[in-house]
C-alpha cells in the first residue's frame, strides 16, 4: 500500500533503539525525511546508520535529552532546517523505573511526568506551527499500561495517562489541520527484551532464549509477542492520508492480551 507520504518530514523522538526507532524505520521506507533523536550519540548512529539502509528518504539524526526544554527547541528547528518543514511528528520516551507504590520517592513521580508528559508539551508547543502548515500529524507511543495497570509499574500506570488525556485534546484544539492519536504497545521483541531474556537464560531462569521469548507471550492470543516494525508500519499508517478519519483514538497493539472491552 502507497502511504502516500513520500517526500514528507517526520521527528521521531527516542529513536535509537526499540519503537522509537522502528517507528523512525517504517516511515523513512516510505520516503519519508526522518530526524531521529536519541541521547547516546554512538547508539542513535548506529540507528541512523541502521535506518538509513532501508530508507527511501533521508536520515538526520540529533542528540538530544527530552528533560532539557532546549533540546526540544532544537529538535523541531533541526528537522525544519533540514528538510524546511515538519509534516509529522511521533513522540515516544524511555520508561520509568520499575517499582511499588511504597517503594517510589517523590523525585522519581516528578522525573516521570517531566519525562513522559513534559517532553510532548514541549514538543507539541514547538512543532505546532510548523504541522499546521500543511495538515500534520501527532502520534505518541505509550504504554497498554493506561487500559491495564500493570505490576509493580506504577509510575508507568499513572503518568502516562496524562498522555493520552493530552492526545484526545490535541485531536479537538488541533484540528482539523492536525490529527492526534496515540498507540499502546504490548510487549514487543526490542533490544531491551532481548536483554532481559538473554539474562533470565544466563541465571537459568530459562533453558534458551526461544523458550524465555514463548514466556513472554504467555496470555497473548496470537501466542507471540510484537515484531517492533508491527508497531512501526502502525504510527506510519497514522501518520498518512490513508488513516485520515482516524482523530483521537489510543489503538491498542499487543496481539489481543488486554482484557479491556475499550
Amino acid at each position: 500500500m502507497d502511504l502516500q507520504i513520500d517526500g514528507n518530514t517526520a521527528l521521531v523522538t527516542a529513536s535509537s533503539s526499540g519503537l522509537g526507532k522502528a517507528s523512525a524505520k517504517a516511515l523513512a521506507r516510505e520516503g519519508v525525511d526522518v530526524v531521529i533523536n536519541g541521547r547516546d550519540e554512538d547508539r542513535l548512529e548506529d540507528a541512523r546508520e541502521e535506518i538509513e539502509a532501508e530508507a527511501t528518504g533521508a536520515v538526520v539524526a540529533k542528540p538530544g535529552d527530552l528533560t532539557d526544554p532546549e533540546d526540544v527547541t532544537a529538535l523541531v528547528e533541526t528537522a525544519v532546517e533540514e528538510f524546511g518543514g515538519l509534516d509529522h511528528l511521533v513522540t515516544s520516551a524511555g520508561g520509568p523505573p520499575s517499582g511499588p507504590f511504597m517503594e517510589t520517592e517523590e523525585e522519581d513521580w516528578y522525573h516521570a511526568y517531566d519525562l513522559l508528559v513534559m517532553s510532548v508539551v514541549r514538543l507539541v508547543k514547538e512543532a505546532a506551527p510548523h504541522l499546521q502548515e500543511g495538515g500534520g500529524t501527532i502520534v505518541t507511543i505509550t504504554s497498554r499500561s493506561v487500559k491495564e495497570a500493570i505490576d509493580s509499574l506504577v509510575l508507568s500506570n499513572s503518568v502516562r495517562m496524562s498522555v493520552i488525556g493530552l492526545e484526545k485534546t490535541l485531536s479537538q484544539e488541533l484540528a482539523p489541520d492536525v490529527r492526534a492519536n496515540a498507540v499502546l504497545p504490548g510487549p514487543h521483541e526490542t533490544a531491551r527484551i532481548q536483554e532481559l531474556v538473554d539474562q533470565a537464560v544466563d541465571r537459568g531462569d530459562y533453558d534458551s532464549y526461544e523458550e524465555g521469548l514463548a514466556d513472554w507471550s504467555d496470555g497473548i492470543p496470537l501466542e507471540r509477542i510484537g515484531d517492533p516494525l508491527e508497531l512501526g508500519n502502525t504510527v506510519a499508517y497514522l501518520s498518512s492520508p490513508k488513516s485520515g478519519f482516524i482523530n483521537g483514538v489510543s489503538v491498542p497493539i499487543d496481539g489481543g492480551a488486554g482484557a479491556s472491552n475499550l
